[in-house]
């Protein structure tokens, strides 16, 4: 297969590259060759596919994605994991990390032996599940956010031994508030066996922030969200998260959670460094109405981006597209380049996975073709069409 298009971005950030005509070809799921410019005469073999506007990028990877289309993994059952994964490439995403929230821990570890039985079911063409989030339950009590404070524990041993155990290789991230006593041993527990720990839902000061990633903490969780915030004498998790080049940080651009100055700030003062997340939970995709969020009531108000919210009015996770905090990122006037890579190859390379998030030579072909507006119009991944957003145009342009 070969793809024309009219603006290819590799999702390189950092090294000056801009959305520019050019071409890939795609043998057996991966990409073979990137060029620039018109391919030339007899290039590739198989359907020639035109993409006469808009941008092909590669697919959306998101780290942080609680439920969509009224289901939560938290207590989805086989058939529910196969709706939103198979659904994701609506938005362009092509990767996630299904996220489970602060719970006991027998549930979590419950729930993490259900997702080792539903992921091999997925059916063809779903989003790629790259390994599970559990975003607690060894938080702040101050920081909880949407999380239940009763279920709020340290992170003993056992505790993290019987979730490591549970997810047998696919618990892949863990949120954690490094001021908790134990938890800088809980760090060395989860990196040892191959777990990313972030920081999140903290009161950290930014020398325990520090003291994490010296133990090997590579990311934070929902950057200004839930955390203590940058203060011009103690810096908090927001100042180490921002000045500390070990550190990766979630940003929910929603333009709800975070303001879009403040998304900007985020850009100019860690290059390289923001991931953009959708925080997604159940209401996410769905109209105005009552749904859950780790097992407990929330109401997303209505179909205006505003995120749900739990009956004191916190803010509980987002309603959000992966392609709308693209463009909403580049609202803010973040340049576009750097904004694609902070949906793809930023979170692809924290996670260890080079094959994703980048238009390469050896890559898996897992693409989005954006329209000028940056929405979602077609979905390949590993080379199959799996979603156009069924206008004439698209279809034309993808199909024939």
């Amino acid at each position: 297969m070969l793809i024309v298009a009219a603006q290819l971005l590799t999702a390189a950030a950092g090294d000056g590259h801009v959305p520019a005509p050019g071409f890939l070809h795609v043998t057996d799921g991966v990409i073979g060759r990137v060029g620039a410019g018109v391919p030339p005469t007899g290039a590739g073999s198989g359907p020639r596919i035109e993409l006469p506007d808009g941008y092909l990028l590669p697919g959306f990877v998101d780290l942080q994605v609680n439920g969509y289309y009224g289901i939560e993994f938290q207590t989805a059952d086989a058939a529910g994991w196969a709706t939103v994964a198979g659904r994701l490439p609506e938005t362009g995403t092509t990767a996630f990390m299904p996220t489970l929230i602060t719970a006991p821990v027998a549930s979590l570890a419950n729930a993490l032996r259900g997702a080792r039985a539903f992921v091999p079911g997925l059916p063809a063409g779903a989003a790629r599940v790259l390994g599970v989030h559990v975003e607690g339950p060894f938080i702040a009590p101050t920081r909880r956010g949407a999380h239940n404070p009763d279920w709020i524990v340290d992170p003993d041993p056992a505790a993290v031994a019987e979730l490591i155990e549970s997810g047998c290789g696919l618990l892949r991230l863990v949120t954690l508030a490094p001021e908790r006593p134990g938890a800088l041993a809980a760090i060395d527990q989860f990196v040892q066996a191959g777990v990313l720990v972030s920081v999140g839902h903290s009161d950290a000061t930014a020398a325990e922030v520090s003291a994490a990633a010296e133990r090997g903490a590579r990311m934070v969780t929902h950057l200004f969200n839930a955390q203590r915030p940058l203060a011009h004498r103690e810096p908090g998790v927001v100042g180490q998260a921002l000045t500390d080049d070990r550190l990766t940080s979630g940003l929910i651009v929603d333009l709800h959670h975070v303001a879009g100055p403040v998304c900007a700030l985020a850009f100019r003062a860690a290059p390289g460094r923001i991931a953009l997340v959708t925080d997604a939970a159940a209401p996410a995709g769905r109209p105005a109405g009552e749904y859950l969020l780790g097992g407990e009531p929330v109401t997303l108000p209505g179909d205006d981006g505003a995120p749900p919210i739990r009956a004191n009015g916190t803010l509980a996770g987002s309603a959000l597209r992966m392609d709308l905090a693209v463009a909403n990122a580049v609202a803010t006037g973040v340049a576009l380049p750097a904004a694609a890579a902070a949906a793809t190859r930023i979170p692809a390379d924290l996670i260890g996975r080079p094959d994703l998030g980048r238009l390469a030579e050896g890559a898996a072909a897992d693409l989005v073709w954006l329209s000028p507006q940056l929405r979602a119009r077609a979905t390949w991944i590993a080379g199959e069409l799996v979603y156009t957003d069924g206008a004439a145009a698209t279809l034309t342009a993808v199909l024939a």
